[in-house]
């Protein structure tokens, strides 16, 4: 048992090596990461890594830490998220106050409420996913920095 533990703790020290260690300037590897974590905070399951990556070629980050930075958004956090992100949406869309209850809706209703509900968890994936992004990509940037200046 102690044998697989510690064969299991070198392959992840590999890794995290690896990941370290990957191409780029400090800011290209920064970038994508920060992407990454843009594009995973959107509620399109299945697409943020595709639309992490796309988003890193084009603003000419690192591909693998905007797929990485994707990894925000999992089974543990899709609730938590995405549940700040249509807050935070109806905060900044709502003109009339007026939160949907749950408890009584029916699906004609939810049908209804479609374009009131996306829209909120869109804008407030925009604004989070952003606020995120930079901090985790200013936050690795500074790291990165760091750390190259004390090798």
């Amino acid at each position: 048992m102690k044998k697989i533990f510690l064969n299991l703790i070198k392959r992840i020290r590999k890794f995290l090596d690896w990941l370290w260690n990957q191409e780029g300037s400090t800011s290209e590897r920064a970038l994508g990461f920060g992407v990454g974590i843009f594009s995973g905070c959107f509620p399109f399951f299945g697409l943020q890594t595709l639309m992490g990556v796309l988003l890193a070629k084009v603003f000419r980050g690192n591909s693998i830490l905007a797929a990485l930075g994707t990894w925000i958004s999992n089974p543990f956090t899709y609730v938590p998220l995405y549940y700040f992100n249509y807050r935070i949406g109806s905060l900044l869309l709502n003109k009339d106050k007026n939160i949907v209850d749950f408890s009584h809706i029916t699906t004609n209703e939810l049908w209804s409420q479609g374009w009131y509900l996306s829209s909120r968890l869109i804008m407030g994936s925009i604004c989070v996913g952003f606020t995120a992004g930079l901090i985790g990509g200013l936050c690795l940037y500074f790291l990165l920095k760091r750390i190259s200046t004390s090798i």
